[in-house]
């Protein structure tokens, strides 16, 4: 009996190491401008998180990290999301190795959580100056990962009465930056007791959320 436990106790240990060491971080972008980067800070990102390593099987360490955009620690991270309501600036550091880290494998994801369009768009410009963002059709891979979106990106949060759109810069064949606007996805990943959504859009905006991570995750 001795033995048996000694050997359970040996592959947990082995269990939580390897899930310690292949457990992947994603990471929340403080930007600068005043705008509030740290909206949706407390239960959005964790709850996604959690709904993708339970549902599509990823392995994501549940505290998402917060990282700026002119960090060097930016490159640690497949996917960072953005959001927020008010003013964003990229100074000159901030677009440098904002724009290295998405052509060399990187993926921003940008939801607009009401009134951080006029504001955003100009960075993006700075960004990617010889891109355009396009709209993303509704057949679009990404709607169709491991849950399927026939119409294309959900309608979570009602602002001015707006077609939800997800946007993007696609380089190489690959989206590096992914901008959802007039969904307010992160809003939906917020538990019930923040904005009291019923579970059917909140569920709609965590596997919307999930089909992003993934693609992220392999592209």
């Amino acid at each position: 009996m001795f033995q048996i436990r000694r050997l359970l106790f040996a592959l947990l240990l082995i269990f939580y190491s390897f899930y310690t060491v292949s457990a992947q971080q994603i990471a929340l972008l403080k930007y600068k401008g005043g705008g509030d980067w740290y909206a949706n800070i407390t239960t959005s990102l964790p709850n996604l998180i959690r709904y993708a390593n339970q549902n599509i099987h990823t392995v994501i360490d549940e505290k998402p990290a917060v990282v700026t955009p002119d960090s060097p620690e930016l490159f640690n991270y497949p996917y960072v999301h953005m959001t927020g309501h008010g003013n964003v600036f990229f100074d000159d550091n901030d677009i440098q190795n904002l724009r290295k880290y998405l052509l060399n494998g990187g993926f921003l994801h940008i939801d607009d959580n009401y009134g951080m369009d006029p504001y955003i768009r100009p960075q993006i410009i700075k960004l990617f100056p010889n891109q355009k963002l396009i709209e993303l059709p509704k057949n679009h891979p990404i709607f169709n990962q491991f849950f399927h979106f026939p119409n294309g990106l959900p309608k979570i949060h009602e602002h001015n009465g707006k077609p939800p759109q997800a946007f993007a810069i696609i380089i190489n064949n690959r989206i590096v930056l992914l901008y959802t606007y007039e969904t307010d996805l992160g809003d939906g990943w917020e538990s019930e007791a923040i904005h009291h959504d019923p579970w059917e859009v909140r569920e709609n905006a965590l596997k919307m959320g999930a089909n992003i991570l993934q693609y992220a995750f392999m592209n």
